[in-house]
């Protein structure tokens, strides 16, 4: 695992390390915030239910990614914090991190152009939402993470984990994917979903 740059060796010696089995919860929403979190190992889902019920993933934490950074300013955590795999995670605790940023700016600065990136993941989300057919939004949402060269989306997680960040249910995304593939604009694996080149 690679550890942010933002990150000086001085506050990870401030690290708790912590090992979670596969659906172990890390928090819950409006738990007291304790610090900062850095994956080092396995996968960490964010997130929250709809008013149905549903769960919706806000974000999907992979080794060397940060997440729960609104709770150092915050009383409580906004979402959830569950396992999806075997994981391990270093805690941050919230008062060394808020003393590096004010006796660094430099590191506060590297740290904001983080969340900044963080937003314009969101912002992408939230175009999601004006699509009004499930076709648009799963077309959009494999057009947006395919690689430029090949056009090929890897798939890090089970389908269900794709409807949940859509917000669709899996029933609905598995039509969709079945519906495309016949039509010809996919072509899939368990491993990958491959878009056909556009029409010129």
């Amino acid at each position: 695992m690679n550890a942010p740059n933002w990150i000086p060796p001085a506050l990870l010696g401030t690290a708790l390390r912590r090992s979670l089995a596969a659906g172990e919860t890390l928090f819950l929403r409006k738990d007291r915030p304790v610090g900062l979190y850095l994956l080092e190992s396995g996968e960490i889902r964010l997130t929250r239910s709809d008013p149905e019920g549903r769960e919706m993933i806000l974000f999907r934490a992979q080794p060397g990614d940060t997440f729960a950074e609104a709770s150092l300013f915050s009383e409580t955590y906004h979402c959830d914090a569950v396992a999806s795999a075997p994981s391990v995670v270093l805690l941050l605790p919230k008062a060394a991190v808020l003393e590096v940023f004010a006796s660094r700016p430099d590191i506060a600065q590297a740290f904001m152009a983080t969340l900044a990136r963080q937003v314009m993941g969101l912002r992408t989300r939230l175009e999601n939402r004006n699509l009004r057919t499930a076709r648009e939004l799963v077309l959009h949402h494999l057009g947006l993470r395919a690689s430029d060269h090949d056009r090929v989306v890897r798939l890090n997680g089970d389908l269900k984990t794709m409807a949940a960040e859509l917000g669709l249910t899996h029933e609905s995304l598995y039509r969709t994917l079945a519906s495309l593939e016949a039509e010809g604009a996919i072509r899939r694996t368990r491993e990958e979903i491959r878009l056909s080149a556009p029409a010129v």
